[in-house]
């Protein structure tokens, strides 16, 4: 589903401006199945959690500050693929690998709402805003706030006037995945006729804005492993940091950033899939070892 996604994406660019504006409700759809996964009470924010969290916000200034000297279109690339949250399959990706899912459901609604608060501020000043600060920000967080939050209220008023729809949303989460992949369409589509139009002496900021997805998805995957094996749980902290809402990213860069830097959380896909396929193989390839050795 996914390279056929991106391959369509990239093959009807020209076409995919009619529906382009679908992608904030995907996205609103998408978190609204996940969230109504969410119980409440098997939230517990730990401290697993807050250091992932702060190695996603600070590391992502830390990032962009490294780059900007060198150029505002790296470093706003390289903060976007560390900034952005959680992606809403992670749950099932961890599940599948072996780690807890209620632990990286919990980060995954801390690392939302944080980016949520965020993000109005961050892409008023790296975006190099020309009206003020505060107004910035306003208009910026009417947008993403709402994009993100208001499926959490909704999938947490659910449970109290409307239970038994809750638990039918819940029970189709792969629905999300086709909605993602839909969205995944969108965006790359999005991506390619920006980049396409982009003059030929653009194509050396592209390559490096991929080689730093590259990276960026690389350390982070570790990072949260090794935050995760502290914790006992090196797969839900590799998840929750490393896997990544790459369809919010990128529509965040196309909306608030230079639209260029986009091709950062494109080529981020890419790699954290790959990250994934590995994992879930040899994962796959241990328990069929078990399961010979056993008989």
């Amino acid at each position: 589903m996914l390279p056929i996604a991106m391959a369509c994406g990239v093959l009807f660019h020209n076409q995919i401006h009619y529906i382009a504006f679908l992608t904030p409700y995907l996205i609103f759809l998408m978190l609204l199945i996940t969230f109504c996964r969410i119980d409440p009470a098997h939230i517990r924010i730990d401290r697993m959690s807050v250091r992932l969290l702060a190695i996603q916000l600070l590391g992502a200034v830390a990032a962009y500050m490294l780059l900007a000297g060198i150029s505002p279109v790296l470093a706003q690339g390289a903060f976007i693929c560390i900034f952005c949250p959680t992606a809403t399959a992670a749950p099932v990706v961890t599940g599948m690998l072996g780690g807890s899912v209620e632990r990286l459901v919990a980060y995954s609604l801390v690392s939302n709402v944080a980016v949520a608060l965020a993000a109005p501020v961050a892409f008023t000043v790296i975006g190099g805003s020309e009206v003020g600060l505060i107004y910035a920000s306003a208009t910026i967080a009417a947008k993403v706030a709402p994009l993100i939050l208001l499926p959490l209220v909704m999938a947490l008023a659910m449970r109290r006037i409307a239970p038994k729809l809750r638990r039918a949303i819940a029970g189709h989460q792969s629905v999300s995945f086709y909605i993602w992949a839909v969205s995944l369409l969108i965006v790359v589509g999005n991506s390619v006729s920006f980049i396409m139009a982009e003059p030929a002496d653009a194509v050396p900021t592209a390559v490096w804005l991929a080689v730093i997805a590259g990276v960026a998805c690389g350390a982070q995957f570790l990072a949260g492993r090794i935050v995760g094996r502290r914790a006992g749980d090196p797969v839900s902290g590799a998840q929750g940091l490393g896997q990544k809402n790459t369809v919010l990213a990128i529509w965040m860069a196309l909306t608030y950033l230079n639209p260029l830097s986009s091709i950062a959380p494109a080529a981020y896909v890419a790699f954290q899939n790959t990250v994934n396929s590995v994992q879930l193989y040899f994962r796959q390839r241990n328990s069929g070892r078990r399961t010979t050795s056993s008989e």
